[in-house]
């Protein structure tokens, strides 16, 4: 039951891409980024129990010091797996605007204290 909730909440926000966006990067992490890294940032969302990759803290200055801001856009983009990384993070091209995207990293530079 708890997979198959992990399952339906990822597949829930990337099909539902274009419907309202939100105003601002906080608004759009905090509808579409917040199952997994938690609303605080901090990787502890609500599908975290069932994931077999944890998802990035994203308040660590030390974690988020070793991603670029290429690297992070390109996640965010592309998906997990454009830099390696875990299949469970979806490509966010088809929801997100690369303005918006770029507003995102600014917002996760935020969150780790790390500019």
């Amino acid at each position: 039951m708890k997979n198959e909730l992990t399952v339906f909440l990822l597949v829930f926000a990337v099909l539902l891409p274009g419907i309202g966006l939100a105003a601002s990067a906080e608004d759009n992490y905090k509808t579409y980024c917040w199952q997994c890294h938690g609303m605080q940032g901090n990787g502890m969302g609500v599908n975290v129990r069932d994931m077999s990759v944890q998802p990035r803290d994203h308040t660590s200055a030390k974690a988020m010091r070793s991603r670029s801001d290429d690297d992070l856009f390109k996640v965010i983009k592309h998906g997990g797996l454009a830099i390696d990384k875990s299949v469970l993070m979806p490509p966010w091209d088809a929801t997100f605007t690369d303005q918006e995207i770029h507003e995102l990293v600014a917002y996760l530079r935020e969150l780790c204290r790390c500019r």
